[in-house]
């Protein structure tokens, strides 16, 4: 567990050279900690490191966790199905998949039954592949400007999966495609923009060059599964 410690001060480093180079503020980027198949020790030693924020891709495998993690924010992050929203709803802290006025309107309804409010992003399917879920990019304002008259979820900004490649450069044009949406999505009345949920393990620095306020850190930080 110590070397999840070492990892996370590692990427920390790198957080703030990348910063730099973008003439940005470190403090403005934060660390999501992706812990699909992690184990509830690793977890907790990489918020004992640090980490203030982790996303679980399945409602099933995470709500086992969550009862023997340490405080911690919990994002969902995989394809959100509806007969899982209400305990999605229920146990997190914000959806980042939202892809749908549909789904936005379960998880308002939801949200309105548990009293609360919701921060819930949008997925942009930024390079249209048909293996992935998220809305076209040319749908993303459109469907923001529908869901920000929705009362119990509250809009905060986008999550993108650009397509895999070895070569971190290579998804580049893809993060500054859903950045020039993030920063039209500020435009808008009745959004409270704050995370851009870009950058995983093999392109976060260049994420973060492109703007993202939040990456998401599986392999680099845990090492492999």
């Amino acid at each position: 567990m110590h070397e999840i410690a070492l990892r996370f001060a590692d990427i920390q480093k790198r957080l703030r050279a990348a910063a730099l180079r973008a003439d940005r503020r470190h403090e403005d980027v934060h660390v999501l900690a992706a812990t699909k198949s992690r184990s509830i020790d690793q977890i907790n030693a990489a918020i004992q490191a640090g980490v203030r924020c982790i996303g679980e891709n399945r409602v099933q495998e995470a709500l086992p966790k969550f009862s023997a993690l340490l405080p911690v924010s919990k994002h969902f992050i995989g394809h959100l199905q509806s007969n899982k929203a209400k305990a999605a709803v229920e146990r997190f802290d914000c959806i980042q998949s939202v892809d749908s006025f549909e789904l936005a309107q379960q998880l308002d309804r939801h949200a309105g039954n548990a009293g609360k409010r919701l921060p819930i992003l949008l997925e942009v399917n930024v390079a249209d592949e048909a293996a992935k879920s998220g809305v076209s990019p040319d749908q993303a304002i459109p469907l923001a400007r529908q869901i920000v008259a929705l009362e119990h979820v509250q809009l905060q900004g986008l999550m993108a999966m650009p397509p895999y490649t070895e070569d971190p450069e290579a998804v580049r044009p893809h993060f500054r495609t859903v950045k020039a949406l993030y920063d039209e999505l500020g435009t808008l009345s009745g959004v409270n923009v704050r995370w851009l949920s870009m950058g995983t393990s093999q392109d976060f620095e260049v994420a973060v060059e492109e703007g993202a306020t939040l990456v998401r850190l599986g392999t680099v930080l845990f090492g492999p599964r």
